[in-house]
């Protein structure tokens, strides 16, 4: 009950499971489509979805301003990789909420005479650098994880043991990439944290892909790449530990 408690007592808590809840309908809603007895819960999912989604844009009226925040703090880091990609991911970031709060507007009608799609079409590409920004940092932490990582002597011991045990994994895979692929491994596995963050922006990037027709999925996908972010997003507010840092 505690954990619920401190979920909830949260804007970002309530935020995720809004999230949670509306892709999990999405989800249910493509598994049920060709059940001509589902038409009834078809169209309660479809209201339940419609709910959350509304009820998150309220929620996200402050985060506007949050991310310029963000953007400010992230411009002081020292490190210019980590401050070139954080600030331009909470920029964007801070973009994608202006024009979503503009749509929440024009939908409760107090603004009248926008283009709804384009301004749609403008969040979701503001959204999308800032995914693409966020796994560029994902991946220039795990580069650097990795390279102190291979200087490990208990890692080397480690890499030395998997070689010996496994002498079949070269007929199999390239010895290069069997390599490479341990020492990912082994460097995620030490910063849970991190590896979360990266499988949530590789799911979260699908959505814009989708919406802006670069990579066009199916709602089933999009529905449980929506619901993966959202459970690790549930997780990181549950567990700060679990929210990579900076």
């Amino acid at each position: 009950m505690e954990p619920f408690i401190i979920l909830t007592n949260q804007s970002q808590g309530r935020d995720r499971i809004f999230r949670a809840t509306q892709y999990a309908c999405a989800l249910a809603k493509y598994m049920l489509r060709n059940d001509p007895t589902k038409k009834q819960m078809l169209l309660k999912l479809q209201n339940l979805e419609s709910s959350m989604s509304s009820g998150r844009k309220l929620f996200r009226l402050g985060n506007t301003v949050n991310s310029i925040d963000a953007a400010k703090r992230t411009f002081d880091l020292s490190d210019p990789v980590l401050r070139f990609c954080l600030t331009l991911a909470n920029i964007s970031r801070s973009a994608y909420f202006i024009c979503d709060n503009i749509l929440w507007a024009r939908n409760v009608g107090l603004i009248q005479d926008i283009n709804k799609d384009r301004w749609n079409l403008n969040a979701m590409r503001y959204y999308f650098f800032s995914l693409v920004m966020s796994l560029a940092r994902d991946a220039y932490v795990i580069t650097q994880l990795m390279v102190k990582r291979s200087w490990d002597r208990q890692y080397q011991q480690k890499a030395e043991q998997h070689i010996s045990d496994s002498p079949d994994v070269a007929g199999v895979i390239i010895p290069p990439l069997d390599a490479f692929l341990f020492l990912l491994i082994e460097s995620l596995r030490s910063h849970p944290a991190v590896a979360l963050d990266t499988i949530k922006n590789v799911c979260d990037i699908f959505l814009p892909l989708d919406k802006l027709g670069i990579f066009q999925t199916n709602a089933g996908v999009v529905g449980i790449c929506g619901l993966v972010s959202s459970i690790i997003g549930i997780l990181s507010v549950l567990k700060p530990n679990l929210k990579i840092k900076p």
